[in-house]
């Protein structure tokens, strides 16, 4: 599959996986919405209610303060003319079903004074009729002008009337309230409180700005209060219902991107894996084709009659022919490693190793193969204390490899050096060359297997991408440390950090 068409399916994915979640927050949203709308008006019928159950309760009051002989006959006496509103509102009493079904106004045995409960709840709506009693029942109600509103309000009253109604809307959660005077400017009740307004009225700000708020006694113009009530909890009583989907949305949307990335970045590992093993295969068969050719060459001149007689020249092939086998199983052996190492399998066998001895017969090998290109290897060996334990072998390769790698990446006339210098608790090797250098994106996978550096226009390099990972495995099998520092066209340097002692080293 090309990269476009990869491309392409994980644009259609992103989409799907975005449009899904844009879906469900959506869908989300308009339930949070609604929750908060259904909050907001059991609120609203909440309070109007307990306006209105304050409102009977007060003309409750006002009958027994009626039935009073004494009160009566003293109302009798005042000469007050009722407005129309209280006409109204002594009608309205008159006809009340609550007040009609009050057993503790309507017993007449009970009843004493003018003014009867039977008079006022006399169904006839004849206004002669009517006029007496709406006159004395205004003459009380225009009495409560001038009282305070916090005495027009029976606190233990109103504390069970907003619990009572708030519960029967389902309103189970912590609430604040308070009557605020339109007279004093203040708030004289809060939370099953009297307060003064001398007290610190800042401090009830959040319940003066609360959005759930009515007018006190509605019948009279301009209404003398307001009642407020505030739910601190009011987010986790509207996300309630709706927090067990909102995790789920978000644990699975979660799921499905972390799905979908890890999709994507295993197709392109694999492509690139792909493309990676496919390059192996090229060039192990370009490896192995050249010497295969020579050998064929070479038992082809042994054979014929004119070379067989010559025993120099036999000896000569017989020459190639082992080196030319002994390259194969060379390359060979570095394969067999490649797939030890990844089946955890590598042996490391421990002893005293002398860096120094080994650096000094890999600068010899290398040497011959750099002055063949009039280039030059050299060694600084500072390091005061070079015996670590290690594999003598690996350790080896893994030097000689480094080697290898500087004198390939060279184009012309290679400087590769190598240095030693003592660092707490170990030796630091560093091998640097001044030839094509990495680019940062190259440095991140120069030691996975079978990646090769991109070289450009220099097509000589040959290989199959596994010395360097062979390397990062020795040197995690011993316990060290590599890293490397390069710059495109000025080389690239690789430090190693070998511990003294290997403990719990790969056996």
């Amino acid at each position: 599959m090309d990269k476009k068409a990869i491309w392409m399916i994980v644009g259609i994915m992103a989409a799907a996986v975005i449009g899904v979640v844009w879906l469900q927050i959506g869908l989300i949203g308009t339930a949070i919405q609604v929750n908060e709308e259904k909050f907001e008006n059991k609120v609203r019928s909440a309070i109007n209610s307990v306006v209105d159950r304050l409102i009977h309760e007060e003309k409750k009051s006002t009958v027994d303060y009626l039935n009073n002989s004494y009160i009566s006959s003293f109302i009798d006496r005042m000469q007050i003319n009722p407005s129309t509103s209280d006409l109204y509102a002594a009608i309205d009493l008159s006809i009340s079903g609550t007040i009609r079904g009050d057993q503790s106004t309507t017993s007449i045995d009970i009843v004493r004074g003018q003014l009867k409960p039977r008079d006022l709840i006399d169904n006839s709506l004849c206004p002669n009729c009517l006029r007496p009693k709406n006159e004395k029942y205004a003459k009380v109600k225009s009495m409560y002008a001038n009282d305070l509103l916090e005495e027009r309000i029976n606190l233990d009253k109103l504390k069970g009337i907003i619990r009572r109604e708030l519960e029967d809307e389902g309103l189970k959660t912590m609430y604040n309230y308070g009557i605020y005077s339109n007279k004093t400017k203040s708030f004289v009740i809060v939370n099953d409180h009297f307060v003064v307004p001398e007290e610190n009225q800042p401090s009830f700000a959040q319940l003066r700005n609360s959005p759930f708020s009515v007018h006190l006694f509605r019948e009279e113009m301009p209404s003398p209060g307001m009642l407020y009530i505030d739910f601190p909890k009011q987010n986790s009583l509207v996300w309630g219902d709706l927090l067990p989907n909102l995790i789920g949305t978000l644990l699975f949307s979660a799921l499905i991107l972390f799905c979908f990335g890890y999709s994507v970045n295993v197709i392109f590992q694999q492509k690139k894996l792909s493309e990676m093993k496919t390059d192996f295969i090229n060039n192990m068969t370009h490896e192995f084709k050249t010497p295969i050719a020579t050998i064929s060459l070479a038992a082809d001149s042994i054979t014929s009659p004119m070379i067989s007689s010559n025993q120099e020249k036999v000896q000569r092939f017989a020459n190639i022919i082992k080196q030319e086998n002994k390259r194969m199983n060379n390359q060979v052996e570095k394969v067999l490693q490649m797939a030890q190492i990844d089946r955890k399998e590598v042996s490391i066998k421990v002893s005293q190793v002398n860096l120094h001895e080994i650096i000094a017969r890999a600068v010899e090998n290398i040497g011959l193969q750099v002055e063949k290109r009039e280039g030059s290897a050299t060694a600084s060996l500072a390091a005061m204390h070079p015996i670590i334990e290690g594999d003598m072998t690996h350790i080896s390769n893994v030097i000689n490899n480094l080697f290898d790698n500087a004198n390939k990446y060279s184009p012309e006339q290679p400087e590769i050096s190598i240095s030693t210098r003592d660092v707490n608790n170990g030796v630091q090797v560093i091998v640097s060359d001044k030839g094509v250098g990495m680019t940062k994106e190259s440095k991140k996978h120069i030691f996975d297997k079978f990646y090769r550096v991109h070289t450009g226009n220099l097509h000589d390099v040959k290989g199959f991408g596994l010395g360097l990972s062979y390397v990062k495995a020795i040197m995690d099998a011993h316990k060290g440390q590599i890293d490397v520092k390069s710059e495109v066209g000025k080389g690239s340097s690789f430090i190693l950090t070998f511990p003294h002692e290997v403990k719990n080293a790969v056996n």
